[in-house]
């Protein structure tokens, strides 16, 4: 592993200043091999050569000449593989934006400090940074599976149904459960949908793989009743599931001959898929299915084009907060009037709530004083295996009676 000495920084800022003063503050966290240019062109002069090419650049953004958001362009044209810093006076959203666009670049970014600079801060971003060697091999793309092989994982039953639990926040009593599909591969392993659910409905699958899925779910939902477990459990719809009017009568059909009331069972559907130039047959069946006393669930809500049209068109009684506007909202300004506004207009709208991507003890507490009904994610638990689900509620319970629903974290 490199030591703090071998490694080679590049500080890019138009503020003499402001270079001399990082390369101070790196000096006394041991890292020597600094450099620092005050303009892009000799920065990329200097990345051009493999002998000053650095492991690690702290890019400032508003430069005169060429800013920080053209210099990141053309690292991508270089094929930089190092890590990146963004230093910046800018406010927290063009930040945040800045750094989002590095991502989608597929730079490794480390984080971004505010100037001025606060050496507590910058310490704290190095020694959670694992430097590795510019020489590394690109990482291989995900293997592609055909349509034959997920036929056959599907008739095979190599598809395995995970329950990730949903709480209430007030009472911490375990609701229900959405239910993620993985594929149990042979030889490969655990394959998450990412990689299939793509397949499946470009090949005219996902019907096939949906009903898998929602049987094997409502087989479960009934073991559980029988053992006075009563959770609701939600399916997660493809909008190519929504395709067809005969998906209305197979749902209810399935329920029927499961023995359950379709007022345990939650349909989710993510909400930029719901948008289409003909919504005739989806609306159809999500309203007929929702006269039948089913649960529908506008997922992920906030990431599509048109949120509020989905809910003034569509009779969902659940709204998700999705999980990107849950987790550290409670520190995030911007996170935090996106995740109020979803709350207040599911609210009024008579909707219950649930909190997607709970991470932590402050997400938790941020849905406790905010009044949202569910929370899910890794900080109640993990997406479970059936079988570890009793052991789970047990461990649950315990830490709702040791204050998890106390009134400070």
């Amino acid at each position: 592993m490199n030591s703090a000495s071998t490694i080679k920084i590049l500080i890019l800022d138009d503020d003499t200043f402001m270079l001399k003063l990082l390369t101070q503050m790196l000096a006394k966290q041991g890292y020597t091999a600094v450099s620092s240019c005050d303009n892009g062109r000799d920065a990329l002069t200097k990345i051009d050569d493999a002998d000053t090419r650095p492991d690690l650049i702290l890019l400032d953004l508003n430069m005169p000449d060429m800013d920080g958001i053209e210099f990141v362009r053309y690292l991508v044209d270089r094929q930089y593989r190092g890590d990146l810093i963004l230093v910046s006076g800018e406010d927290e959203r063009m930040l945040k934006t800045a750094e989002k666009l590095v991502h989608a670049h597929k730079i490794p970014m480390l984080g971004y400090l505010h100037k001025p600079v606060n050496p507590d801060k910058l310490s704290e971003i190095m020694s959670h940074w694992e430097p590795h060697l510019l020489e590394k091999k690109p990482q291989s793309n995900k293997k592609i599976y055909s349509a034959g092989e997920l036929q056959s994982a599907i008739s095979n039953h190599e598809l395995v149904n995970y329950y990730q639990p949903k709480v209430s926040v007030k009472t911490g009593e375990v609701i229900g459960v959405e239910t993620l599909v993985r594929w149990h591969h042979p030889t490969d392993g655990l394959i998450f949908p990412d990689h299939f659910i793509g397949i499946a409905e470009k090949n005219h699958l996902i019907n096939e793989l949906t009903t898998c899925v929602l049987t094997n779910a409502l087989t479960q939902a009934k073991i559980w009743q029988e053992k006075g477990l009563n959770l609701r459990v939600a399916i997660n719809l493809s909008m190519d599931n929504l395709a067809s009017l005969d998906f209305q009568d197979l749902v209810v059909n399935l329920v029927t001959q499961a023995g359950l009331s379709p007022q345990g069972i939650v349909l989710e559907v993510t909400e930029s898929q719901v948008m289409g130039a003909d919504a005739r047959v989806p609306l159809e069946i999500l309203t007929r299915l929702r006269l039948k006393r089913f649960h529908l669930s506008i997922d992920d809500f906030g990431t599509g084009h048109s949120s509020l049209a989905q809910l003034r068109d569509i009779p969902f009684d659940e709204l998700k907060i999705d999980q990107s506007f849950v987790h550290r909202a409670w520190t995030d300004d911007t996170l935090r009037a996106i995740y109020d506004a979803s709350l207040s207009v599911a609210k009024q709208l008579g909707m219950e709530t649930v909190a997607e991507g709970v991470e932590d003890q402050h997400d938790w507490e941020l849905l406790r004083q905010t009044g949202c009904d569910l929370a899910q994610g890794n900080f109640v638990s993990k997406p479970l295996q059936a079988a570890d689900f009793s052991t789970w509620t047990e461990e649950w319970k315990n830490r709702v009676r040791s204050g998890l629903i106390a009134d400070s974290v």
